[in-house]
């Protein structure tokens, strides 16, 4: 039987050096009570420190004194870093940018895979995720910055099956985690009935549990034995040891939203709003165009995330199915702080289950971001501009789906584009070049897509391009977009240009619904 202890009992039982796991998919997940009593005793007693943390997604909500890491972002507290993804806790993915974390980075869904062989006491993961980008140990082997690099801890290997290549994601010891859910009655059964968000928690507690460590879940609330709803308790009390109630921290990710878990359905067009008129919504648009009816989709964070709300204002959203890596299928995938849920979800899965389905090739497209692109239309979502992201779901979407739309703004920085009378009009361009000779790291490889007969798109505001014959080749300008000037000049290679060029469809670039159907 679990024990009930308090905030600051359980932060007592994390020790200086331990390895510690901690739910999270953004803000979902995320146990905040006890983050932020850990950051609190670290800053009056230097205690606990040089701690290994183990996240997914590591929790945050983008807000630099936001929920989740943030909490625990002091120097010193943090030693070594195992995580898929740090864009959510600026503070933390900037302290492994200044190399004060060692930081190693695997994608997101072997890191749920790993966990699950964890718990089961197997040496690793054995898959093609991850080959030929920088995962693969022939690159950087999952090591962000310079501090992991000294190391010699070794995460990922290569090895070879009936004269294939493959990636061993290797097993590691875990003393602690700290997960966050709905309720847990007195004995310790653990519920997720409120969460939109399923992540890698029963993976997590199973990988801890399995080995000896110590399991701590933090919950809104501890009821009677026997009045949990049985198909709801994802954790069976065998594998609980702590029981904690959270203490109200802000995180509006952690409240009871009915519309999210399918308690209740409704009207989208009230529910979700329409996207503003900008160069933004151009690249949405024109990433739905590639929508096909009874398609499953994937939607990556930022602009991709906004194909939902174009779909839900054409009428699309009910002719295909929106997927998040998080598990969810169906409904109107949410962005923001928000990202991973979906308002009237079809279903909601663990992530793991849902990577199962990604990496089988069970995605019909997907959309997702971009940071830099090579000639060869190599993709770098991960490491750039001196700052350590890590990839999320990245590498396992984009390597096992036929379809592939990178839709982004050509260029970054500040930037005065606006689209007016059908047109766009670029007063200010950005000075962040995307475009380059060579990018920092390898999140996408072309010569994998190529392999593998994907068919690539790079979507932004002005112009559209496909790899073709292993080049990244220009297909169609925007109106109002000069050549030379706009494109080309903006670019650190020159693209081939199809000798069919053509005109963006002047839809996206006119106020009003598109009038798209299938």
């Amino acid at each position: 039987m679990a024990k009930i202890i308090s905030v600051n009992q359980a932060v007592d039982l994390i020790q200086d050096g331990m390895t510690v796991g901690i739910s999270g998919f953004g803000a979902f997940a995320s146990p905040d009570s006890i983050l932020d009593a850990m950051g609190k005793k670290y800053r009056e007693h230097n205690t606990p420190k040089k701690l290994t943390i183990v996240s997914g997604v590591a929790p945050g909500d983008f807000v630099e004194d936001g929920c989740g890491m943030s909490k625990i972002k002091d120097d010193g507290l943090i030693d070594t870093l195992i995580a898929s993804h740090l864009r959510m806790s600026p503070a933390i993915g900037r302290a492994v940018s200044e190399n004060k974390i060692a930081a190693f980075s695997m994608p997101l869904g072997v890191y749920g895979q790993l966990m699950a062989a964890i718990g089961g006491k197997r040496p690793g993961v054995l898959t093609h995720v991850g080959l030929r980008t920088y995962a693969d140990p022939r690159q950087e082997g999952c090591k962000l910055n310079g501090r992991a690099k000294e190391q010699d801890r070794e995460i990922v290997q290569l090895v070879q099956v009936d004269g294939k290549d493959y990636l061993l994601y290797k097993s590691f010891h875990i003393d602690a985690c700290i997960l966050h859910a709905s309720y847990a009655d007195e004995d310790g059964n653990i519920s997720l009935q409120d969460e939109p968000v399923r992540g890698e928690l029963l993976e997590l507690a199973s990988a801890v549990h399995n080995n000896g460590g110590i399991v701590i879940v933090e919950v809104k609330d501890i009821v009677k034995p026997g009045s949990l709803d049985p198909r709801q308790v994802l954790i069976h009390k065998s594998y609980v040891d702590y029981l904690v109630k959270a203490e109200n921290s802000g995180n509006v990710a952690l409240a009871y939203n009915a519309a999210l878990i399918g308690d209740i359905r409704v009207p989208t067009e009230g529910s979700v709003k329409a996207l503003p008129m900008s160069y933004k919504k151009v690249i949405v648009r024109r990433a739905v165009m590639e929508l096909e009816k009874d398609a499953l989709v994937n939607l990556g964070i930022g602009i991709p995330a906004g194909v939902a709300n174009v779909a839900n204002e054409e009428g699309l959203s009910g002719q295909v199915t929106l997927s998040l890596e998080t598990g969810i299928y169906g409904g109107v995938p949410l962005d923001g702080p928000l990202f991973g849920a979906s308002v009237n979800p079809d279903s909601v899965s663990r992530s793991a289950d849902m990577f199962t389905t990604y990496d089988g090739g069970g995605l019909d497209m997907t959309v997702l971001g971009c940071a830099e692109i090579d000639p060869a239309g190599n993709v770098n979502v991960s490491k750039f501009s001196g700052r350590c992201v890590g990839p999320g779901g990245f590498v396992n979407i984009s390597q096992n789906t036929p379809k592939v739309c990178f839709a982004f703004s050509f260029t970054s920085g500040k930037q005065d584009i606006a689209v007016e009378d059908g047109r766009l009009v670029i007063r200010q361009d950005g000075d962040g070049v995307k475009f380059k000779r060579s990018i920092e790291q390898i999140t996408f490889s072309s010569d994998y897509a190529q392999e593998t007969g994907q068919t690539v798109l790079f979507i932004t505001e002005r112009a559209v391009f496909h790899i073709l014959n292993g080049k990244v080749t220009l297909t169609e300008i925007a109106p109002g977009a000069d050549l030379q000037r706009d494109i080309l000049d903006k670019m650190e290679f020159r693209p081939e240009i199809a000798p069919d060029l053509a005109l963006m469809d002047q839809r996206l670039f006119l106020p009003g619904k598109m009038g798209l159907s299938f």
